[in-house]
Order: structure tokens, then sequence, then C-alpha cells
């Protein structure tokens, strides 16, 4: 169980301090199981793997700019991940590369200021992607209300289960579409794929199962920087 703050941080500085801001050539695969405390990977560099079987709090992957991170439950867990948060809020603030992976929910404020991480949880609360600059975010589930408020660039995709999706959006600036394009499709599969290759994700696994059919339940956010792009 991990009860401190900041695990990976530490060691992303030590490797920033040898190697540089580009991080490591090769991959150093780091493996925990239980809680993780605050700021579970943040700064994040090019080159570590965070794996997290368990569940993790706030500030998840906050300015990390290269490598991954996977959070799944335990084995054993006895409730459906897809329903349940397994992370905290605020996660990805001001993250700028990296990729994130959640078999679970995420707390309220997931993606907020992100500018360059790619990432996919399986819901999260409100204000999802708030005042995100870049990146790529995906969503496999329901939101809260407030999607994208603020939200001047990157690229985001929700899963529409309930049909209630546009009630939640921030309707300030974006634009709102089905994925309607193969550079779309291929880049939101390429991220559900990833997910279930790092997680074990049964709704991932069954999203691209039935791909025919969850693909047109999809909505792509698209704000003003990336229209016409």
């Amino acid at each position: 169980v991990n009860t401190d703050r900041s695990v990976g941080a530490r060691i992303s500085g030590a490797i920033a301090k040898q190697y540089g801001n580009l991080g490591l050539a090769s991959n150093l695969n780091l493996e925990f199981v239980g809680a993780a405390g605050q700021s579970f990977g943040a700064f994040n560099i090019n080159g570590m793997n965070l794996a997290l079987v368990g569940e993790a709090n706030d500030y998840i992957g906050k300015g990390m700019n290269g490598g991954s991170i996977s959070i799944k439950p335990k084995p054993d867990c006895i409730f459906h991940p897809a329903d349940n948060a397994i992370i905290g809020n605020t996660c990805l603030y001001g993250a700028t590369g990296g990729y994130l992976f959640v078999n679970g929910r995420g707390g309220e404020r997931y993606g907020v200021r992100n500018s360059g991480a790619k990432a996919v949880v399986e819901g999260a609360g409100d204000h999802c992607c708030e005042y995100m600059t870049g990146g790529v975010v995906v969503v496999l589930g329901t939101t809260g209300r407030n999607v994208g408020a603020g939200m001047t660039g990157g690229i985001a995709y929700f899963l529409d289960i309930d049909g209630k999706f546009k009630e939640r959006l921030s309707q300030e600036m974006l634009k709102v579409q089905r994925v309607c394009t193969a550079s779309g499709e291929n880049q939101l599969k390429e991220l559900i794929q990833s997910s279930f290759e790092n997680t074990g994700s049964s709704r991932a696994q069954d999203i691209l199962t039935n791909w025919s059919s969850y693909l047109p339940k999809f909505w792509q956010v698209v704000p003003p920087s990336e229209q016409n792009s």
C-alpha cells in the first residue's frame, strides 16, 4: 500500500537529471498493488511505465510528459469497474504527454488543463476536460455536467450510453459530432485497444468486439482550434 504522495515523481526527477527531459531510450516498468496516495505518477517521464492494481487518489498524472500509467482493480474485486470510481479528482492536471489508461471511472475535473496526454477512462464526474488545450481523452461511459468548459484544444470522444451526453456538454465554443472520418475512427479504436491491452477492461473488450454497433454511439468533441483540421 502506498501511503505517500507523488510516487514516481522522484524517480522521474532522477531520470531527468541524468538523461535530460527526453527521458529513457528504453523502458522502466514499475508495478504497484494497493491504494496509491495523491499525485500518483506526477511528472511521469518518457520511458517510465507505472502499472497499479488497486485504486488511486487525486491528481494522477499531474504534469506528466511521457511514459504511461495504467490502473485497474484487483482481480477479486466484487464491483463492476465501469460503474465505480477507482481514481480521484483532477487527474492529468497540466499533463503535456504520455498515456493514462483506467479500468474504472474517474472523479471530477478529469483531464483539466491537459495539453498533450492521451487517456482512456470509463466514466467521469463534473467538468471533464475543463480548460483542456491539447491531447486526446476517451470516456467509455457517462459524465457529470459541464463537459469541456473552457476547452480550447485537443480532441475528446464520449460513449453516449444513456443518450443524454449533449445535455451535459458545455455549449460555449465546442462542436460536437459523430465520429465521421477514418482518422478519427482509427484514433479512437487504437486508444481503446491500448487501454484493453494495459488494463484488461471488459468494457473496452466489449466495444472492440462489437465495434460496428458501438461506433455510432460515440460523440467527438472538437474545440475551435481543431475545427477544419
